[in-house]
């Protein structure tokens, strides 16, 4: 039995996915494995080596709220649920897109101020002058990193008439097979900053991309350009996108982050971290995350880590599953199957991969190894867990 705990709400649809050699629990420090959304976990745990815990499922994308470097070292895998709600964020990007081009706000805040005039049909008449806006029909859309959602929103501007440019050196053979043959992919990021009229983000945060919207990128846009930021706010320098609002650089900044800095400027547009709130992503989230949870649980299948590698042996089918997390270093693969074979073990398939300093090892043998063999493996230099199954 597996006691799962779970910090947020997750979805009843993902939660049906477990079956009845799983017990949902209210205790994280008693759980194998734990399916949080936003809950912070950075305090949560003082020593995670000490825990039952053998996994954490993200259900959704970022993963800025959990420790990964100490799960990592505690032999504990954090997975996320990339793609699961990108038609989702794709549907918001593009309502930002309208709203952006197109003062809808303005106008229905101008009804809800005036709800109480008599004649107010005639007033929207002579009203509605100042809410004039732009179509986004023939317009330069640069989408910066076509992951599952950029490619997304590539595709939809295209369909509703954009001239869309993308940009992510990182393309995958998969995302590239995905977009619209009419998307012109672009290996200078300048040249997006220096051509389009609309920029969309879709990239995560990391050392190389904070405040990569910056007073040099908004130096080489458009006057007027409108930037769109549903990633992640610090994406986009701050005191540079109030000078260029002031000065007329930027016409219009519509983003998902809610901070002190921007939300009383004039020509912002700030959602509170909508993005994935739909009941189709929330439903889609949970149930990859728990499908995940549970391959890694019953089969040792890694898919989507955060601070593993992925590694995939399929589904048990052998007296014997080893499954070794262990530090990246030469040698230690050798020390592990020469320590079965002393003892006669053999080993019917093999599956490592690694990812900067750690690694995984999947080992299918022909019997369950003694304890004496166990502890041996747990005796070698840089082992963070072993599982047996």
């Amino acid at each position: 039995m597996y006691h799962i705990s779970t910090l947020d709400n997750i979805s009843k649809t993902g939660l049906a996915h477990f079956n009845d050699n799983y017990d949902l629990t209210a205790a994280p420090e008693a759980a194998e494995g734990i399916l949080v959304r936003s809950h912070d976990m950075h305090s949560l745990f003082e020593d995670p080596s000490s825990l039952p815990l053998l996994c954490v499922a993200r259900a959704g994308a970022g993963v800025n709220n959990i420790p990964l470097d100490a799960f990592r070292d505690a032999g504990i895998i954090v997975f996320n649920t990339p793609g699961a709600n990108a038609n989702a964020v794709k549907e918001q990007v593009i309502a930002s897109l309208l709203l952006a081009s197109r003062d809808l706000i303005g106008g229905n805040q101008w009804v809800a101020t005036h709800a109480e005039d008599p004649e107010i049909s005639k007033s929207a008449e002579k009203a509605k002058k100042a809410f004039v806006g732009t179509e986004i029909m023939g317009k330069k859309l640069g989408v910066i990193g076509l992951g599952a959602i950029g490619q997304l929103v590539a595709n939809a501007a295209s369909a509703l008439g954009m001239d869309v440019y993308g940009y992510d050196p990182f393309l995958s053979v998969n995302a590239a097979w995905n977009l619209s043959r009419k998307i012109h992919h672009i290996d200078d990021l300048h040249e997006i900053f220096r051509n389009c009229d609309y920029i969309t983000l879709h990239v995560p945060a990391t050392n190389d991309t904070r405040g990569m919207i910056n007073a040099e990128a908004f130096g080489l846009m458009k006057d007027g350009v409108v930037i769109i930021n549903c990633a992640r706010d610090v994406l986009v320098d701050e005191p540079a996108l109030a000078a260029a609002l002031e000065s007329g650089k930027l016409r219009k900044y519509v983003t998902d982050f809610a901070t002190p800095e921007i939300v009383h400027l004039p020509g912002v547009i700030v959602f509170p971290h909508l993005g994935a709130s739909t009941e189709e992503a929330e439903e889609n989230c949970a149930v990859m995350a728990v499908d995940q949870m549970r391959d890694y649980l019953e089969n040792g299948n890694i898919t989507h880590a955060v601070n593993f590698p992925d590694c995939d042996a399929g589904k048990r089918r052998t007296a014997c599953r080893l499954v070794v997390l262990h530090k990246n270093i030469p040698d230690t693969l050798s020390k592990i199957t020469s320590g079965l074979g002393k003892k006669g073990i053999n080993i019917e398939s093999l599956n490592n991969k690694s990812k900067g300093d750690v690694a995984v090892s999947i080992l299918d043998t022909d019997a369950v190894p003694a304890d004496d063999v166990l502890s041996e493996i747990n005796q070698i230099d840089g082992l963070l867990r072993l599982r047996v199954l």
